[in-house]
This record gives structure tokens, sequence and C-alpha cells, in this order.
């Protein structure tokens, strides 16, 4: 028996230091493959690190930036004024250096086109850095056009010398008299946190057969001709900014003297939201078809002084929407509107809508749902100027639904209502319509007051913005009307 146990005690110590080897030989091999993959790891982390750094900071160029013209890093498309030599405290004037910015900023390619024959200059900036600068000519875009490009965070002041008929940046290219200038030269070009002043000079943008241009917080002030220029083209979208003649919060005592137009539209499917016109002649003049004004606060020059919010140039083929507008003391003119949407707007301070006549045009007409309030002096919310002739072609004219405070109610549709007895009812719409002698449709109902009697009736006469119903016998009733002036008829 003892010679039995000593055999399996001896045979449980080989079995265990057999395992203990191959646990061993297992570990080592657990080891190796886990000391591979972190230096696999490693290596892999290395290479990332290297690359991030590689992209936060590019190895210097081995290029050499010509005299006075620093090239911008490789990897980066930001052109900073500064570094050009533009001076940012504006004691000395910069436009040559800023005209290197530009320039610079246009050579660069992405190999890509926008327009047809416009260059793709692939998100590239002109970085002013928060400096204002003085210039004494004007940062035009070079001939070459070109699309894609911000220029932003800054300002720019007129020097004493700036030519009085320019802008302080020109989207406007200049032929060499050797070959006619594309259709469109620029596009995608964005103008945005700068502050403009003019000097009383000059202007201070100019938008001249571009595409797609973008003018956003932008503060233009003491602009002799226009604060903002669009001339052809297609697009320009004016938002966000701020603009007057003169920096002012209204009630100024030379309000009277005030020139000048803050934005001048001369062209087509351009939009203007969001945008406060606190001083000038004009606040908004259109003279292209198809421009959208949304938002659009005026108070540049008051009525009374001569002054006009939103003037619509354009006889004959209008095609503008006003809504959501304010119109603070100063009102619209539109000159023989045609497709011509006014809503949701606010006029305030006796401001009202003028339409003139000049070939005695008005067809598409809407003028609904604003709100007008005065200082009650009788004075009418829609009014016409007929000096050169009398509206004659009247056509789909509605004016309508509007609430009046303080001013006089005009309309194109009206309802009214005249009690009596006897054979003859008048009612007489002359102190709510706005155009004189003239009812396209006329609707009417006869409700005797007593029962059993059904007296024959009928229209008699719509002459003078008058209706007049007559019935055969005498009988006490109350007759309703409604009349249109803009009512398009079919038979």
């Amino acid at each position: 028996m003892a010679i039995k146990a000593v055999v399996l005690l001896l045979l449980s110590l080989f079995i265990g230091l057999a395992s203990l080897i191959v646990y061993a030989e297992n570990s080592k091999v657990s080891i190796a493959r886990l000391s591979t993959v972190h230096r696999y790891n490693h290596q892999g982390m290395d290479t990332t690190s290297f690359f991030r750094r590689s992209l936060i900071s590019p190895s210097p160029s081995s290029e050499v930036a010509p005299p006075g013209s620093p090239l911008a890093p490789p990897s980066s498309r930001v052109y900073r004024a500064t570094t050009y030599g533009a001076d940012p405290t504006g004691k000395t004037d910069s436009t040559d250096a800023l005209l290197r910015v530009i320039s610079d900023a246009f050579k660069t390619s992405s190999n890509r086109i926008l327009m047809q024959g416009i260059n793709d200059l692939g998100g590239a900036e002109v970085h002013l850095e928060g400096g204002s600068y003085m210039i004494s000519r004007p940062l035009q875009l070079p001939a070459s056009g070109g699309g894609n490009l911000v220029i932003h965070g800054g300002s720019l002041r007129a020097s004493n010398d700036f030519a009085t008929d320019r802008y302080l940046i020109e989207l406007s290219a200049t032929s060499d008299g050797n070959k006619a200038l594309p259709q469109y030269t620029y596009e995608d070009i964005t103008l945005r946190d700068l502050m403009l002043d003019p000097n009383y000079r000059g202007g201070g943008i100019s938008v001249i057969n571009s595409l797609r241009t973008s003018i956003d917080n932008c503060y233009i002030t003491h602009f002799a001709t226009n604060g903002i220029l669009v001339q052809g083209g297609h697009e320009t979208y004016i938002h966000n900014s701020f603009l007057g003649q003169h920096i002012t919060a209204g009630g100024d005592p030379n309000e009277k003297n005030f020139s000048g137009i803050a934005i001048n539209l001369m062209g087509n499917d351009n939009a203007v939201t969001d945008v406060v016109i606190f001083s000038g002649a004009i606040g908004v003049m259109v003279s292209g078809q198809a421009n959208t004004l949304s938002g659009v606060h005026c108070y540049n020059k008051a009525t009374g002084w001569g002054g006009t919010g939103i003037y619509l140039q354009l006889p004959g083929l209008t095609q503008t929407r006003i809504v959501n507008c304010y119109m603070d003391y100063t009102g619209i003119v539109a000159e023989d509107p045609v497709q011509l949407h006014i809503s949701s707007s606010f006029f305030l301070g006796d401001a009202f809508i003028l339409f003139k006549s000049i070939k005695g045009i008005m067809n598409g007409v809407n003028v609904v749902d604003n709100m007008f309030s005065g200082s009650g002096k009788g004075i009418n919310i829609v009014q016409l100027d007929q000096s050169k002739g009398a509206f004659t072609a009247v056509n789909q004219v509605v004016i309508d639904r509007n609430n009046v405070q303080g001013m006089t109610l005009r309309a194109t549709v009206a309802r009214g209502l005249t009690q009596g007895n006897g054979t003859s009812w008048t009612v007489d719409f002359n102190p709510v319509l706005l155009f004189p002698n003239l009812i396209r449709h006329a609707q009417y109902a006869l409700s005797p007051s007593t029962t059993g009697t059904f007296p024959n009736h009928a229209l008699r006469n719509v002459s003078g913005n008058r209706v007049v119903v007559e019935s055969d016998i005498a009988v006490p009733a109350t007759v309703y009307v409604a009349v249109d002036q803009g009512m398009v008829t079919t038979s």
C-alpha cells in the first residue's frame, strides 16, 4: 500500500510540472504577440501624429515670393492684408498693397470653372484682419475674372482725393480694348463683415455683370452717389446690412439735405433682405425686373422733406415683390406698375404708396394685408399721380384688407349699405375707392323691411363711383352693395 501511494504522488507531481511548462510557453507566445501589436500601434500613432503635424505646420515653401507680393503658405488660400504691407491704422495709403492682395488671390486656381470662362478660386479669402485702411483708388477686381472668393473683416475709407465717380470696391472689369469682355466676369464673390466709408466722394460697392454675389453684414456710410450699385448680372443678395449717407438715428436737423441712393438695383433677380437704411434721398431704387425686398426698414428721408423709401422706376414691367418691410415716415413710389406685390408691411408717420402714371398703365398690382398709421391729418394710404395723364389701362388691381389708423383708407374693393323707404337707393363709394369714376363689377341685394312685399328692382347706375338701385314700388328696405375696380370679368 505504501509503494502504491508513493507512485500516485510521483505521477501527480509529474502531471503538474508538465502543465506548468505548457502554461509558461503559451505565456511567452502571448507576450511576444502583445509586444508586436504594441509596436505596430505605436508606429501607427507616430504616423498619424506626423500627418497631423504636417497639416498644422506645413513645411516652408521653396517658392520665392516676388518683391512686395508675399505668397500665402501653399496649403492656405487666406491672403492677409498686413502681410502685403497694408497699413491697418489708416494713416498711410494702402491702395497698392490691397490691390496686390486681391491680385494674388485671383492667381490661385482649383483647376475648375464655375460659369463658362470664370475660374473657380477655390474659396480664397482676402482677410483685412480687423484693420481700417485708407485707399485713394478703387479696389477693382482683376479683369481676368473669377469666383468663389471672400473679402472680409475690416474697414475701408476713401482718401480726400478719391474719385467722385468711383466705388471703394468694384466688381467691374475694364476691357483692354483688344477683346470684348465676357457676359459675366465674376461669380460667387462674397463681401462680408465690412465697414465702408466713401468719405462723401463716391460710392461703396459696385457690382457689374456679376453672378450670385453676396453682400452680408456690411455698414456703408458717407456715400455721395450710391451705397451699393448693382447693374446687369443676376442674383446679387444684400442682407443683414446698414446703409446711410449720414450717421443718424432719425430726427436729424439736416435731414432735408440728405442726398444719394443707398441701394440702386439696375439688374434682375436680386434680393434685399433684413437691411436698415437710415439716411439718403432714396432708400432703394429699383429699375430692373424680378427683384425682392423683404425685411427692409427705411427711415432714410421723410416724405415731407422729399424723400422716398422705395422707388420703382420701371414703368410697364415692374415684377417686384415688397413684403414685411417697415416704411418709417417715408413711402413707396411706383411708375406704371405692372406685376407688383406689396404685403405684410408697416407704414408709419403718414407714409403712403404713390402710383405715378407715365402711360396710364396699372396691371397685376396687389396691395394687401398692410398696416398704416398716421397723425390724423387724413392722408390717403394709396395715392395717384396722374399729372402726366390718367390711368386708363387698369386691370387685375387689388387693394384690400389693409388696416388703417390716423389715415384715410383707399381700396379697389368696397362694400356698403343704405336704408330708406322709397323707390331709389344710392351708395356712394367715392370716400373709399382709389380710382375716380371706375366700377368694373357691382353686386347688390335688396332686403325689404316688411313681410309679404316683393318689389321688382334693378341696378340702374354705377357712374361716378356711385351705385343706384331702383324698385317699381316704394318699400322700406336695406340695400347691400359690393363693388370692385380691378376685377377682370369674362362674358
